[in-house]
């Protein structure tokens, strides 16, 4: 499965580089924030994919606020992330600069769907 949308290529990437980060995490991190981290950044190319599927625009755009609602959910673990020192500010700041990409994508395919 796979969508011809760079945003949804660039959140799939974001997934992906998110469930390696955060394999170093620590064990007792595994049913917290790995799992709350992992759920929130999969769930961006999951609600694109899911809504560039439905007939209609108006669903499509609803599917993208969400995508946008799991992106600012998985900024924000990521960020606790590096306040707990589980990631290094270098590590945080390249996957901040990818979400930041991928909330300006989405904000873009909103726009050109109203």
């Amino acid at each position: 499965m796979q969508s011809n949308l760079e945003v949804w290529k660039l959140s799939h990437q974001l997934t992906i580089d998110v469930y390696k980060i955060t394999q170093k995490f620590p064990k007792s991190e595994q049913f917290g924030l790995v799992s709350q981290v992992r759920r929130s950044v999969s769930s961006v190319p999951t609600n694109i994919i899911e809504g560039q599927a439905r007939q209609y625009k108006k669903e499509f755009k609803q599917f993208l606020y969400i995508a946008k609602g799991s992106l600012e959910e998985t900024n924000y673990h990521l960020f606790l992330s590096k306040d707990l020192e589980y990631i290094s500010e270098s590590e945080y700041i390249v996957l901040f600069e990818l979400c930041t990409r991928i909330k300006m994508m989405l904000y873009k395919l909103i726009k050109s769907i109203e």
